[in-house]
């Protein structure tokens, strides 16, 4: 099971009919979320999927809340459309959710569905002062320019071209490949790059800008590593990040080292590369 998502059974009392423990299954889904203010929308979900009524409790049904944790302070929930309370109807609906300085943490839980709740994290306004500083900063001096294509659960295949991370960080949405090809001063078969998977599974290095990982399986990345050809090493630097679902930001990491979150298992979520050329 990926890191961030949770589905545990609970009552599995065994003197209770099938329909009944069903109904009291849960399955629960762990949001990280920078500082700043998110809207959590729900799709709806099939209310066939309902199992009989638990002690008044009409199912299924979604329930956001604010657990407590020991690395960030509460996340505050401020509103939500489509139900009661925290509660969402099988019609779906949207949270409204601030993050404090230093980012925190969400639980959406569902009970007595079928399969999994489509949600999507969508950041409204702009940034904190402190995060459009950080990504408006100008490009390091002799940064050379990369092409990374990345596979992304839920949103496909896409493609960056700027400096600095690429992917959704705190979004809970994982990398389940990706792809480096160099825009400049380098041939795509100088940069090699390889990728772990749940479990311990490790991808062959590639290069040419082939994909590394797989599409529509299911299965998140948990970290990777890069390298140059060992001719360039004298050439150019190479260091690079990865944030995780629970690790947080990972690294930096050089030289074909792996970036890997002290977490196992723990889904990545973005990149970030950084190809210097050295100073003559």
């Amino acid at each position: 099971m990926a890191k961030g998502e949770v589905a545990p059974a609970i009552g599995r009392n065994p003197g209770l009919g099938r329909g009944e423990r069903e109904a009291r299954t849960a399955k629960a889904r762990l949001f990280r979320l920078e500082e700043g203010l998110y809207a959590l929308a729900v799709a709806a979900f099939d209310a066939r999927a309902a199992q009989p009524s638990l002690a008044e409790m009409n199912l299924p049904a979604v329930q956001i809340s604010a657990p407590p944790s020991e690395s960030f302070d509460p996340v505050e929930l401020l509103a939500a459309s489509g139900g009661e309370g925290w509660w969402l109807s099988p019609e779906g609906g949207v949270f409204v959710v601030k993050a404090p300085q230093g980012g925190g943490v969400v639980l959406v839980t569902s009970y007595g569905t079928a399969g999994a709740i489509e949600i999507a994290v969508r950041r409204l306004g702009a940034p904190p002062p402190r995060l459009a500083k950080e990504r408006s900063a100008a490009p390091a001096p002799n940064a050379l320019r990369l092409e990374v294509a990345l596979h992304i659960e839920r949103q496909g295949d896409r493609s960056f071209a700027e400096e600095g991370w690429v992917g959704n960080r705190g979004q809970g949405l994982s990398i389940e490949a990706f792809a480096i090809r160099p825009l400049e001063r380098l041939s795509p078969g100088d940069v090699e790059y390889m990728a772990f998977g749940p479990g311990g599974r490790e991808t062959a290095w590639v290069s040419e800008g082939k994909l590394c990982g797989s599409r529509g399986r299911g299965l998140p990345l948990t970290g990777f590593a890069i390298r140059l050809l060992p001719h360039l090493a004298d050439r150019f630097d190479l260091h690079y990040e990865g944030a995780f679902f629970e690790g947080g930001v990972c690294g930096p990491q050089k030289d074909g080292e792996p970036c890997l979150s002290p977490f196992a298992d723990d889904p990545l979520e973005a990149l970030n590369i950084r190809l210097v050329e050295k100073a003559s």
